[in-house]
């Protein structure tokens, strides 16, 4: 199956260049980069947009994070809570992983292939700063078997999610 029109349409509304890169069945970042890599030659794992769904206290947000590295909680916290300052808005106490559950009802597309578009999905986006310095970045299309091609600093204008260091090695 190919990424849906929804995701075609976004892209093209908001004028991306982007390019679809078909590779195997994966279900991971790190798979796909592998995947990907054997595919588009030069390929580093840091450009590899790893979308993870995080719940909030009791909102719902994205982190973006390179396949090579691991969300650090107490790090994605602490960044949010620096934006929420800027906003003047509440702390937040707690952070955690989405549920699938609630993913599978809310998320367009496969739970793992999260696409990583603020208006299209309705969330707030936190980046982790090494991505801005990629060339590219290969994204989730909502399927396994597809990744999105796109400019980072195209993605960085359009999507303008929150930058913030907040990995750790894995």
């Amino acid at each position: 199956m190919a990424i849906s029109k929804k995701i075609l349409n976004y892209l093209n509304g908001k004028k991306y260049k982007f390019e679809i890169i078909r590779h195997k069945t994966t279900y991971t970042a790190f798979d796909t980069a592998r995947t990907t890599q054997k595919h588009e030659k030069k390929v580093k794992q840091e450009e590899i947009a790893k979308t993870l769904v995080m719940k909030i206290d009791k909102e719902y947000v994205l982190a973006i994070i390179p396949a090579n590295k691991r969300l650090d909680k107490k790090k994605f916290l602490k960044a949010v809570n620096m934006d929420r300052k800027k906003r003047k808005e509440e702390n937040i106490k707690s952070v955690d992983f989405a549920k699938e559950g609630w993913m599978k009802k809310n998320i367009p597309g496969k739970v793992g292939a999260t696409a990583p578009f603020r208006e299209y999905l309705g969330l707030d986006i936190y980046a982790d700063a090494v991505l801005a310095k990629q060339k590219y970045l290969f994204a989730g299309s909502g399927e396994y078997e597809y990744s999105i091609k796109i400019p980072s600093k195209i993605y960085f204008k359009i999507e303008e999610p929150k930058k913030g260091s907040f990995t750790a090695k894995k």
